[in-house]
């Protein structure tokens, strides 16, 4: 039998990794189910160029238009629900728990697709001052984002942690879980699909322990998000982020069903304030 290669997805493209390694995905069982691109710091490197090349016009899009682009998202991935379902089944879930998993993560990109036209008024302001000026507080996408997928909540993780990041004008670079890659390419052809600029979000399937040092110290990374609960991980996460004064969110959710898993603030987290002010005529 000759195993699927599953590959990377940068640039709105799906290459292979330039390293040349694989890893073998296997069943409960010990079935060989597919190859994985082991991606490499290169990789990463690529991945960062791609979405710096895509941020300035995805920043400038229209609140409604990427509202509009994750809906068609969940479109898509309900029309290909089955699929999903029958991948997180060979990945270790069973037949109940991947099918929830799959409608969670469609409901999760229609929430946020909502909130895509509502967040600025959430958080933007106008502020009093004591001078003939107007004041405004809006909230602007902080630029290129690293994010570490979570290693539980198959679709579902990987869904939450995209989405709010996608939605606020941030473009993106996903390290996808370990134990759930086939999922994350397979959603990759999704987001291909979608009307989704190339280079929005970019996505690597590979070993967290090679991989977390360059995606916290890249100096042209703006903000870096954490899943995971390993404390010696979100130190050093920490700790390389602040060579450049990356933004650092770390979540720690065990249950990616629960109302904590969806919220505008996570929105907000990859969000800067700008505050500008304007003379009041007289």
């Amino acid at each position: 039998m000759i195993l699927k290669t599953y590959k990377l997805y940068i640039g709105g493209k799906f290459p292979r990794t330039e390293s040349g390694r694989y890893d073998i995905l296997k069943t409960s069982r010990g079935a060989a189910v597919a190859n994985i691109c082991r991606g490499s710091r290169k990789d990463f490197r690529e991945a960062v160029v791609a979405a710096r090349s895509a941020a300035e016009k995805w920043g400038a899009a229209s609140a409604f238009l990427r509202g509009q682009i994750l809906y068609r998202m969940a479109e898509m991935l309900q029309g290909r629900a089955s699929q999903f379902v029958q991948e997180l089944e060979l990945q270790g879930f069973t037949l109940r728990a991947a099918s929830r998993n799959t409608e969670a993560s469609i409901d999760r990109l229609v929430y946020y697709a909502g909130w895509a036209d509502k967040f600025q008024q959430m958080f933007s302001s106008v502020n009093p001052v004591s001078s003939s000026h107007f004041n405004f507080s809006m909230c602007e996408p902080t630029g290129v984002v690293a994010v570490l997928a979570p290693g539980e909540g198959g679709l579902l993780g990987l869904v939450s942690c995209l989405a709010p990041v996608i939605v606020g004008g941030n473009t993106c670079t996903l390290l996808a879980s370990q134990s759930t890659p086939l999922t994350a390419i397979t959603f990759a052809e999704v987001l291909h699909g979608s009307d989704l600029p190339a280079g929005v979000v970019n996505i690597l399937t590979g070993r967290r322990d090679e991989l977390l040092e360059p995606f916290s110290t890249h100096m042209d990374v703006n903000a870096i998000v954490y899943c995971g609960s390993d404390s010696k991980e979100r130190q050093e996460t920490r700790f390389n982020a602040a060579g450049n004064v990356k933004r650092t969110v770390c979540r720690h959710l065990r249950d990616w069903y629960s109302p904590d898993a969806q919220s505008p603030y996570m929105i907000a987290d990859t969000q800067e304030i700008k505050t500008t002010w304007h003379p009041i005529d007289t």
